[in-house]
């Protein structure tokens, strides 16, 4: 948390002025949508806040299994939860405009509401059963239509053990059979750290992305089956990631 509020107070200034710059543009859009291409406002956040996010707090982000992602058309990326800088790693990593869904009750914070905005991101009610079947929806129809966006199957996170599942949300997946476009497992890995734990030292985040699972090889599957699946692959990875790393401590020992 030491590191969340220190590039805050370090860029207070900064801070204000992107999110009277994003207020700017998010007027420009609702009076001419075409305003701004999603290449122009994707590269804007990533040179303008990202990269001051990751100076200042003294974050890299390193991306595996970029050939992974499809070449065309969107996609569904469906994550491990490790805390608040999920998505900016992956934001951060990720060559073409994508967005994602939040949790509506975080959503309007200073700068995170601006930034929802101009992503066109979606906010989720948990508590609102109708309203969240409208943005599963909304989101279906445009990654149908191409775009790319990002959930978190299990809706939360464990500060505690940031490397344990958590239960996955079938629901969540409702948007990938009712889009029938790929799905792409991601594995965060030390994603807790820059903005969950009381630290100023450099911490280096890692973002995998694993083999798409195609439409037609859950088409048949429901969505329990599905969340299972994807919780299966992504716990593999974790697995094979932290014994890659246990027989490299050994070697340099």
């Amino acid at each position: 948390m030491i590191r969340y509020y220190y590039s805050i107070i370090r860029n207070a200034f900064t801070i204000l002025n992107e999110v009277e710059a994003m207020n700017k543009m998010n007027k420009d859009l609702e009076n001419n949508p075409n305003e701004y291409s999603d290449e122009y406002i994707y590269k804007y956040v990533k040179d303008n806040i990202l990269s001051v996010m990751h100076r200042t707090g003294r974050i890299e982000t390193i991306v595996y299994g970029k050939e992974n992602l499809p070449k065309e058309g969107g996609y569904m990326m469906y994550p491990n939860h490790q805390g608040k800088y999920d998505v900016y790693g992956i934001v951060s990593v990720h060559e073409k405009p994508c967005t994602f869904v939040m949790d509506i009750e975080k959503s309007y914070r200073l700068g995170v509401n601006q930034l929802v905005k101009l992503l066109r991101a979606k906010r989720l009610n948990k508590k609102d059963n109708r309203q969240a079947m409208k943005v599963i929806n909304a989101v279906a129809e445009e990654v149908k239509q191409g775009r790319k966006y990002v959930l978190f199957p299990e809706g939360t996170y464990d500060g505690k053990k940031p490397n344990d599942l958590l239960e996955f949300k079938p629901g969540c997946f409702k948007i990938a059979l009712k889009s029938g476009v790929p799905i792409v497992p991601v594995v965060l890995v030390n994603s807790h750290i820059p903005y969950n734990s009381w630290s100023l030292r450099k911490v280096t985040t890692e973002v995998h992305y694993l083999e798409p699972i195609c439409y037609d090889e859950y088409k048949d599957m429901n969505t329990q089956q599905i969340a299972e699946m994807v919780k299966s692959k992504i716990a593999n990875k974790i697995a094979e990631i932290q014994e890659n790393k246990k027989k490299n401590k050994g070697k340099k020992k």
